[in-house]
């Protein structure tokens, strides 16, 4: 079976740090982790790309477990995300399909094959970009300290201020970087003042005076056994003139080559054939200059059990949206 990593053992152990009610079981044909989620009206059962089975038959099973425990849990709902989009027709007939959580479809890049991947497989835009990174000033760490986790965080709060989009709390986020399979790459730029990039395509005029180092671009990654997940990210304005997200991703992937992993998974793309001003458009299309594939899965859907408190449930999570994009503007 092909196991993401939120419905790894791993991901179990993250659920718990993070307080959650977790409910994993293991077959020899199916997979899945479950968390307990609570609301207003009743608690329900969530599995990110979960549940995972082999087949038609061992898929079904795993519904029947997760129904069973969805009720001894006296659960409104069950929440899946069943990668497999083979697995469709065999959802149950009640199923609703629900607002994607995590993405519906994504980039793959293969770190398999031949050594010269990064002259037939990656930007060569963005490989200049990263040669010449380091004489222009801007380097790359990595790091597994929890409090380094801040800068990621003033990336993303000035990003979700200009996109209206959420973040998730700073104790999450440490949580997160303390655990073994995750590492923050931090880009950070050092201003060495204008006379010595005088003639530089990249100089900006942030570049006219010296300055104190300032890190431009944060990433946080996943690891699993085959696949590094590129989970969240940012770069401040200073950022995008220096390319730093791009030189960011380059150092991504050829760590991950390096560890031996088999592919770098972008976590997310737009659907095909998303309009231009679709949220990830930008996104997408950065994504899409490294030559990869996409990978699409079934979504999101919800299992209702108590149809009255289901839909109770779905007018209040309505108007918590329309709360947070009152509260954004």
């Amino acid at each position: 079976m092909e196991i993401s990593i939120t419905q790894s053992e791993a991901w179990v152990e993250l659920q718990r740090e993070l307080g959650e009610k977790v409910i994993f079981q293991k077959r020899a044909n199916f997979q899945f982790l479950a968390i307990v989620k609570k609301t207003p009206v009743g608690n329900y059962l969530y599995c990110p790309y979960g549940p995972v089975a082999n087949e038609k038959s061992s898929f079904c099973q795993a519904l029947d477990s997760l129904n069973k425990i969805a009720k001894d849990n006296r659960s409104i709902f069950i929440r899946i995300e069943p990668q497999k989009t083979e697995f469709g027709p065999y959802l149950p007939k009640n199923a609703n399909q629900s607002k994607e959580l995590n993405p519906k479809d994504t980039w793959i890049l293969d770190l398999s094959g031949a050594d010269d991947i990064f002259n037939t497989r990656l930007p060569n835009r963005l490989l200049r970009y990263h040669k010449t990174a380091e004489r222009k000033g801007l380097t790359i760490k990595k790091t597994k300290n929890p409090e380094e986790i801040k800068h990621l965080i003033r990336l993303q709060n000035a990003l979700a201020r200009e996109k209206g989009i959420n973040t998730f709390p700073e104790s999450y986020l440490k949580t997160e970087l303390s655990q073994p399979f995750a590492t923050l790459y931090l880009a950070e730029y050092h201003n060495r003042g204008a006379e010595e990039y005088k003639n530089d395509e990249m100089l900006t005029i942030h570049d006219k005076l010296p300055g104190k180092p300032e890190i431009v671009a944060a990433g946080l990654v996943f690891d699993d056994q085959t696949t590094r997940y590129n989970m969240q990210g940012a770069q401040s304005d200073l950022g995008r003139h220096l390319h730093a997200t791009g030189i960011l991703t380059i150092e991504l992937i050829k760590d991950a080559r390096e560890k031996g992993l088999k592919f770098f998974d972008f976590w997310g793309i737009a659907p095909e054939g998303a309009p231009d001003d679709h949220p990830w458009a930008a996104f997408t299309s950065f994504k899409k200059t490294f030559h990869g594939e996409p990978r699409h899965y079934l979504g999101t859907y919800d299992l209702p059990l108590n149809l009255a408190k289901y839909e109770s449930y779905k007018m209040l999570r309505g108007l918590n949206r329309i709360k947070r994009k009152v509260i954004t503007k």
